[in-house]
């Protein structure tokens, strides 16, 4: 049996504990083991490099170097990496190695919750096959850092409305990588619990953490 480990808290704007219930369900419906922590001292269990799949749904806040070198190592093995906007994306905004890990960094979200387009880059691929290639969204439109590294699943573009200087800017929105032997699957929707609502997204998230999770 696969199993997973979501470690939630951070920034209650990003309804941690309600994406960690979604991630939770979903998960054992799809048959792993599953269990949660609340505190960033998880990541230090030498016991995560055994898992198939670990979550993150932590914004903001900070991580100590035993955790995140504990973290990264297990990964490096081959443990799997998978989450949503803030909660992956601007987790630890002072550890480099996490961000490293993840492939990218949130810097902003001009104009905050707006109505935006997604633009499947790759359609073939298994986690984005039978998604419309493009579709709306009304959420934050996150400006992110990214690895060149990355093999992206989907863009948005900026329209200059809210920041004049980045008219036309082509930004990731999906995305997978390998840290090591881990994968590591991203996406930036997902500001609140509810958006997991959405068909796209969910069935995008949901096949990304699959992809994600190192096989049995």
């Amino acid at each position: 049996m696969r199993s997973a480990l979501i470690v939630y808290g951070g920034w209650d704007g990003h309804d941690p504990e309600e994406c960690a219930s979604i991630y939770r369900r979903w998960l054992h419906e799809d048959g792993y083991s599953v269990r949660t922590a609340t505190e960033t001292s998880a990541f230090a269990d030498p016991s995560i490099a055994d898992l198939s799949l670990i979550i993150p749904i932590f914004t903001m806040s900070k991580i100590a170097k035993e955790e995140v070198e504990n973290l990264t190592k297990a990964v490096r093995g081959g443990v799997g990496l998978a989450g949503h906007h803030g909660g992956m994306s601007d987790a630890f905004r002072e550890s480099v190695d996490y961000q490293f890990m993840v492939g990218g960094q949130w810097v902003a979200h001009p104009g905050d919750i707006i109505d935006y387009t997604v633009d499947v880059t790759k359609p073939d691929d298994p986690i984005m096959a039978g998604i419309k290639p493009s579709f709306p969204y009304t959420s934050e439109q996150y400006y992110m850092h990214v690895d060149p590294m990355i093999e992206v699943l989907a863009t948005t573009t900026f329209s200059g409305e809210h920041a004049p200087w980045i008219e036309g800017a082509v930004v990731p929105v999906v995305w997978k990588h390998r840290y090591g032997q881990g994968r590591v699957f991203h996406m930036t929707l997902g500001h609140r619990a509810k958006e997991f609502e959405n068909p796209n997204m969910a069935t995008i998230m949901r096949r990304g953490l699959n992809w994600a999770a190192r096989d049995e």
